[in-house]
């Protein structure tokens, strides 16, 4: 139950295990179509490029910065934890200028802030940032955000690696022109895989580069080469050795999120957020975001005073075999990160970390210092 990755079903493991054939056989091209719609559902989008990049999210979002940051571009960043600052270190390894919009670690992306970058900034073209920021669990406006880069002529790069499956992302209703994502999060599926969606716009800004996109394996030219096409191993041009497997797993992990229904899914994820936020208040403990900013799937929960992060968590994990994870950047030492992501995301899951939260707490070889 921490930060990903998540508890893997079944028939996911399952699927995983099915023989392995070639990556441009006809049945796996039928397959790759098919995680595709999947996809398209998922980010409710109708964007045609919508695929997984053969890598963790890390590379779904280079894939973004590098296809769409040129050297020279201004790209204001917004900062409010870990990841916004590796979306800054994108930019600057593209030649690029970072604008950064900061706030606080634990308060959302502050729509005046931005707004007003764009006035004293006027020739930046992108802005990039994290709709849930998993360092953090806080929830921002990505509508908003889009809406004010829109209006400013720019367009959005978008991190939702953990907010994709687990809470709203509209892809085509909030205009957002890039987004990557995660297979180990709400998808709940194996690390390794970073799907990604880019609009019209998007892609249209990569048509017209100046220089060619300076990552080979991640050049979105070449890498649609091989998910487009119409079914057909024909109409593939051979990029890369596509893990098979893996994606035999994260299109039953798709298929699974579409038997229940998106919303259905949102819904689950906000309903055992709160029944986990009630369960830890009764135990004394609170959260580190406000509750109308909170991302229900990672849940940062404030230390108290006195204990030792690594050892509670440690204690938790041999006693009870859970497994939550503590702050990074920042806030290490100070939270715990305790995930309710895809097949975690279920009532007895949260019945189980309350109930062993409350016995290690009150546990009296619990070290407490002053």
């Amino acid at each position: 139950m921490g930060p990903g990755p998540t508890m893997v079903h079944e028939r996911i493991l399952q699927a995983s295990a099915r023989p392995t054939i070639g990556h441009l056989d006809s049945a796996f091209v039928g397959l790759m179509d098919e995680i595709k719609q999947l996809l398209q559902y998922t980010f409710q989008t109708s964007n045609s490029m919508t695929m997984p990049i053969s890598a963790p999210g890390s590379a779904g979002m280079e894939a973004c910065f590098v296809n769409l940051v040129e050297p020279g571009d201004q790209v204001i960043v917004c900062i409010n934890g870990v990841f916004g600052h590796r979306m800054k270190e994108n930019v600057e390894r593209c030649g690029a200028k970072a604008i950064v919009v900061e706030d606080g670690w634990g308060s959302p992306v502050s729509l005046d802030k931005v707004r007003q970058a764009f006035i004293n900034n006027p020739d930046a073209s992108i802005l990039a940032f994290v709709h849930a920021e998993t360092s953090t669990g806080v929830l921002s406006d990505a509508k908003g955000l889009a809406q004010i880069a829109h209006d400013h002529g720019a367009l959005v790069i978008v991190d939702a690696v953990t907010s994709l499956g687990g809470v709203p992302i509209r892809v085509d209703e909030w205009s957002l022109d890039a987004v990557y994502s995660g297979s180990q999060k709400c998808l709940s599926c194996f690390p390794g895989l970073s799907p990604v969606t880019f609009g019209e716009a998007a892609l249209e800004r990569i048509k017209n580069r100046k220089k060619k996109v300076q990552s080979w394996f991640l050049d979105l030219n070449l890498v649609m080469g091989y998910w487009s096409g119409e079914g057909k191993s024909a109409g593939r041009s051979y990029h890369h050795t596509a893990p098979v497997n893996s994606l035999y797993a994260l299109h039953e992990s798709l298929v699974m999120l579409h038997e229940e229904g998106i919303e259905n899914t949102w819904s689950r994820h906000h309903a055992n957020h709160k029944e986990l936020a009630a369960g830890l208040e009764k135990l004394g403990l609170t959260l580190l975001v406000k509750e109308t900013h909170r991302l229900p799937q990672l849940n940062a929960v404030n230390i108290p005073d006195g204990l030792i992060d690594g050892e509670i968590r440690a204690l938790l994990l041999r006693d009870f075999e859970l497994e939550i994870g503590g702050g990074l950047g920042d806030l290490a030492g100070k939270i715990w990160r305790i995930g309710l992501m895809g097949e975690t995301c279920r009532s007895q899951n949260v019945n189980t970390c309350l109930n062993a939260l409350g016995k290690v707490l009150g546990s009296e070889s619990v070290t407490k210092v002053a």
